[in-house]
């Protein structure tokens, strides 16, 4: 028997260890929701959001500053239109997960996998394989078992929020792809422009009286708990995430980075479950396998689908 070279062992296990960060993102993405709902209140969720983002900015900003200043005229107005419907995202998650569970939201969000693919190939004018479509059938049902509780009623204006979220999703990825004038733009200086419109809405949200708390009054109420989750929610689930995936994409491949990624909602589930101690019931718990096994059904055709 021939003895393998140490290289052959070496390889798998550095891939290994370089995956390991990109799948703590996917768990500390899939946290996000239990840890939002832990520190958010219907007449906080945009003070929550200015804070969130607020403290993070800076560093963006100072991380990038050279870049972000070769940005071109074009290419800020795009960031700045990605940034207005990012704004939107985050509104309709925050406000959606109030008013669902942290499991139904992190599996409800997840329809963007699918979702994405069919905009696309309703905009080519391409229809979907065969796979890929049986892959959203098995995800949609899913969604419907999930947002049942003892017996079939319609769903809640949260897990309608969250559907809504992973919409705007899909068209953010839609407009990213299609938009000429970011082409070509720095991911850092990308993000950060978008992060900065998506707080400047926030923002103006903030002042306008009767949309909730102001973030120095909501700040003011939080106790030690409260801050532990939104520093958990800017710095793991923002900062953290960010880096490492442009950190992930220099040394792996995409569609690597994308795979483990995918997991989020397996672990939303983990957490909502097992730390949030939420309760699905018989129905919810199917929900849950046919949505994982639909999004992963879905990557799978798409990847083994020709270009």
């Amino acid at each position: 028997m021939a003895v393998a070279s140490p290289t052959l062992y070496a390889a798998p296990r550095r891939a290994w260890l370089g995956d390991l960060p990109v799948l703590a993102v996917a768990v500390v993405w899939g946290g996000s929701y239990l840890a939002a709902k832990g520190i958010t209140t219907a007449h906080t969720v945009i003070a929550v959001l200015v804070l969130r983002f607020a403290l993070v900015l800076p560093v963006l900003v100072v991380a990038g500053w050279a870049r972000l200043r070769a940005l071109t005229a074009a290419q800020l107005r795009g960031a700045g239109l990605l940034g207005l419907v990012l704004g939107g995202i985050f509104l309709l998650e925050t406000y959606g997960v109030v008013h669902t569970s942290a499991t139904n939201a992190g599996l409800i969000i997840s329809l963007t996998m699918i979702f994405t693919p069919l905009a696309d190939a309703a905009v080519k004018r391409k229809a979907p394989s065969v796979s890929f479509l049986g892959a959203a059938a098995a995800s949609a049902l899913g969604v419907v078992l999930l947002t049942q509780g003892a017996g079939f009623t319609a769903p809640g204006l949260g897990d309608l929020l969250i559907l809504g979220a992973a919409l705007a999703r899909t068209l953010h990825v839609l407009l990213m792809a299609r938009s000429e004038g970011v082409r070509g733009a720095d991911p850092l200086s990308l993000t950060t422009v978008q992060l900065g419109g998506a707080v400047l809405v926030f923002a103006l949200l903030a002042a306008v009286p009767g949309t909730g708390a102001t973030p120095w009054a909501a700040a003011a109420d939080f106790g030690p708990a409260q801050w532990a989750g939104l520093a958990f929610l800017s710095v793991f689930c923002t900062l953290f995430a960010f880096f490492v995936q442009m950190w992930a994409v220099r040394r792996t491949s995409p569609s690597r980075v994308s795979l483990l990624l995918g997991t989020e909602p397996l672990w939303a589930a983990v957490a909502g479950i097992a730390v949030g101690g939420e309760h699905l019931g018989p129905l919810g718990y199917a929900g849950v396998v046919l949505v994982l096994v639909g999004t992963a059904w879905g990557r799978r055709a798409i990847t083994a689908a020709p270009a």
